[in-house]
């Protein structure tokens, strides 16, 4: 059955507006950088104002800006996860992905349900507390169960009576049905990149498989919200078309969820394309995104949405992340494999994996480096457990009343891998920089945080408030 055409992506009004928006002048660049400073989120043509930038002058106010909104919302903290690779079987040619169906440069492997929970072992070990569960867009003959089965593999995988606390899925687009079954699993965000909106260069770069169908895709997220599933993730892969495109066609996508469930995406992820094996086009991107436009990319998402979550994997350098830091990303990969089995192996194996990563650090490295600049590695997964998902979030987030929470609670969760899993060197940078951060919080955030945090100290886990 052929999937309806939806209309929320109208790629004329965004060429139309990218035309008459190409070179803002100073003062329109301002008025809405004044405008986001409100915190309410922009419209289209102020997204495309923003994007026009090219002036020093207004660059640096557009990063100052967008730093001001993310200290503002989200405080000194960054969230960290790991992604776990199931399988790279796919059924999909996707011409610049290493798993396409075709690609016979790459080992294939779908791990069996031992295999999932001894990799799922491994991160606990080192101390991840969420991941993000991923598979290629075809399954073993157990079908779609597979990823159900994995699922609870995944949360009932134990380590020192320890376990994961929230898993996150990125799998192909489902039916209704099999959302419904997926949402049972108590999984956490839904996340499904589009890769382009871009309807001609979609069909040019997906040239096999269910993922031709453009429709098909667009609308997985809200079959996946119509199924319940409060949170769910939104992306593309910048490299494939023009960035500013993209940006445009990615915020009609947002406005069209929040205009059809009162809430748009939990997330945004903002990959570039990364050389992948046995894809000329990864290596070669036709629209190929500079480190600044890059930079100007995460900026601008922070003030266009600015409670939403913005996520930076491992495809980046160590480098480029930090820079992130204080542009508005939120959440991060650390330790990453992108290969089936690569956790309990200890390897990056490019042959398997689906691309090329940029940060090779571990874990605790990743940690310390996070501390020393003075954020807050934070492993809470409290406000899914408390339904604190969804309208319900962000209900709490723009008056500002999370913070009350997530301050606490980052501090707790990272007092909890300080006394398990750090290194020497990671738990004395964490010790100090946890009371100092204590220190300078007021009021009920901060009796929260001292209090929680000694429960911590004192041998307790999973504390939350």
């Amino acid at each position: 059955m052929k999937t309806a055409t939806p209309t929320f992506i109208n790629e004329q009004a965004i060429h139309d507006i990218l035309e008459k928006h190409s070179q803002p002048d100073f003062a329109q660049v301002r008025d809405v950088l004044a405008k986001a400073s409100e915190m309410k989120g922009l419209k289209l043509e102020e997204v495309a104002i923003l994007s026009g930038i090219s002036d020093p002058t207004l660059l640096e106010e557009l990063f100052q800006t967008a730093n001001q909104i993310k200290d503002t919302i989200y405080g000194k903290r960054l969230v960290l996860f790991a992604p776990l690779y199931i399988s790279n079987l796919c059924a999909n040619e996707c011409t610049y992905c290493a798993f396409r169906a075709k690609n016979k440069a790459i080992v294939r492997k779908a791990l069996n349900q031992e295999e999932v929970r001894h990799e799922t072992e491994a991160l606990i070990k080192q101390g991840h507390k969420r991941v993000l569960l991923v598979a290629g867009e075809s399954y073993p003959k157990q079908g779609f169960q597979y990823v159900l089965d994995s699922v609870r593999s995944v949360y009932a995988a134990r380590h020192n009576d320890t376990e994961i606390r929230r898993v996150n899925v990125n799998v192909a687009p489902l039916t209704d049905e099999e959302f419904k079954l997926l949402k049972a699993e108590n999984i956490g965000t839904y996340q499904l990149f589009q890769e382009t909106y871009h309807r001609q260069t979609y069909q040019k770069v997906h040239i096999g498989g269910k993922k031709m169908d453009y429709n098909w895709r667009v609308t997985a997220l809200h079959r996946a919200m119509e199924a319940g599933i409060d949170d769910v993730g939104i992306g593309v892969l910048f490299g494939l078309y023009d960035a500013r495109f993209e940006l445009l066609a990615m915020m009609q996508h947002i406005f069209e969820l929040e205009r059809v469930f009162g809430v748009g995406p939990h997330t945004i992820s903002v990959p570039r394309m990364e050389p992948a094996t046995g894809s000329d086009v990864a290596s070669h991107p036709p629209f190929p995104v500079s480190n600044l436009e890059f930079r100007k990319i995460v900026a601008i998402l922070r003030l266009a949405v600015p409670y939403t979550g913005i996520i930076m994997s491992t495809r980046e350098t160590a480098k480029m992340r930090r820079e992130t830091f204080a542009l508005g990303v939120s959440q991060i990969s650390a330790g990453s494999r992108t290969n089936p089995g690569g956790y309990e192996e200890e390897v990056e194996d490019e042959v398997s994996g689906q691309f090329s990563l940029g940060d090779h650090r571990p874990l605790d490295e990743v940690i310390r480096d996070v501390a020393e600049m003075g954020y807050i590695p934070s492993f809470c997964t409290g406000c899914y457990r408390l339904g604190r998902t969804g309208q319900d979030f962000m209900d709490l987030a723009k008056p500002g009343a999370i913070k009350a929470h997530c301050g606490p609670n980052a501090l707790s969760s990272f007092m909890e891998y300080l006394n398990n899993y750090a290194s020497p060197q990671t738990y004395e940078t964490g010790i100090q920089l946890i009371e100092k951060t204590i220190a300078g919080m007021k009021g009920l955030p901060g009796e929260r945080a001292r209090k929680l945090v000694e429960r911590v100290k004192q041998g307790e886990k999973d504390m939350f408030c």
